[in-house]
């Protein structure tokens, strides 16, 4: 008996996985870093029975019609399924995974990173040591602020949401304010208090946006929430780009309306490189990294093979949306 076919639209580096897969199924697999030109993914996919890919794939109507009738499983290495028409593949009985929780440590790990990155001036100071500014002068720009006793507001108190906090905790943060689709009978654990929207936006010292992307949360950090934030706020997005108004952001950040920003996310991804937020001082952008450590991504990897094999044998996917 032939092994159902399945493309892989990743280069995925990590042995066990492949492995795993190729020990199931027929694999062909985009041998590539750089992401698969569409038209190319579109005729990769035809007579498929399986498509695992990354976030940068769309899966929508056009892309299924290519694969045809025989394809019956989609597995995403990412948590996030926005680029995933999901109700086409449910009206073809096409079964879809993503790969949640086990990237929960890291991403929270960079969450952090990237707050201690702004508040700490740290992109600027490096740069300053390199361009031989250093010992010439201590500019008040390099001065950057503590989070000992300030008010820390954590938009989306999920897993991610939740560890983020837990790791703040150690750097004496007095206050945590958290809004998202409800209350959470696990706040209590960091001592996070349930507030409106507008309450966070106004109390906030420092925001983490760590929600998901839905209807409604599109774009709701716009130029109305960025009034209400303080003068000397900080916002960190490790979510999805499209939370953020970009251009409402670069406003904020260019009239100061906001102090700074880090963002390791964006709309695009990769954004680009003549983008007017790249030319301000006060931000600090990364290239969606939260999930990038050698153990979480080999871990994805696995969950996202085990998703595809599931569904190719006509069992639950270990993690299906």
């Amino acid at each position: 008996m032939s092994k159902p076919k399945v493309f892989v639209a990743k280069q995925i580096i990590y042995k066990a996985p492949l492995e795993v897969l190729h020990s199931k199924c027929d694999v062909v697999q985009w041998e590539s870093d750089d992401v698969i030109p569409r038209q190319e993914l579109l005729n990769k996919v035809k007579n498929m029975n399986g498509i695992l890919c990354v976030h940068t794939e769309k899966i929508d109507a056009e892309l299924l019609d290519a694969a045809g009738a025989d394809l019956r499983v989609v597995s995403t290495i990412s948590v996030g399924y926005e680029h995933i028409n999901l109700g086409e593949c449910k009206q073809r009985n096409i079964l879809v995974g993503n790969t949640p929780d086990v990237l929960t440590d890291t991403t929270a790990e960079l969450a952090v990173a990237l707050l201690l990155c702004v508040t700490r001036n740290l992109a600027p100071s490096i740069k300053a040591v390199k361009d031989g500014e250093w010992g010439r002068s201590e500019p008040i720009w390099q001065w950057g602020r503590g989070l000992a006793g300030s008010t820390v507001g954590i938009f989306g108190l999920g897993r991610i949401g939740l560890a983020v906090a837990k790791r703040l905790q150690a750097f004496g943060v007095k206050q945590f304010l958290y809004n998202g689709r409800s209350k959470k009978d696990y706040d209590q654990d960091v001592g996070a208090i349930f507030v409106e929207f507008d309450e966070l936006l106004e109390k906030s010292d420092f925001i983490i946006a760590l929600s998901a992307l839905t209807s409604e949360t599109k774009g709701i950090f716009n130029k109305a929430a960025f009034d209400k934030m303080k003068p000397s706020a900080i916002f960190i997005n490790s979510s999805r780009g499209g939370v953020v108004v970009q251009d409402d952001l670069y406003e904020a950040l260019h009239s100061g309306e906001i102090a700074a920003a880090g963002l390791d996310v964006t709309t695009p991804e990769p954004l680009p490189t003549d983008h007017p937020l790249l030319q301000l001082p006060n931000r600090v952008i990364l290239p969606h990294i939260g999930s990038a450590t050698h153990e979480t991504r080999s871990a994805m990897a696995m969950l996202a093979v085990q998703n595809i094999i599931a569904g190719l044998d006509g069992k639950p996917l270990p993690a299906s949306l």
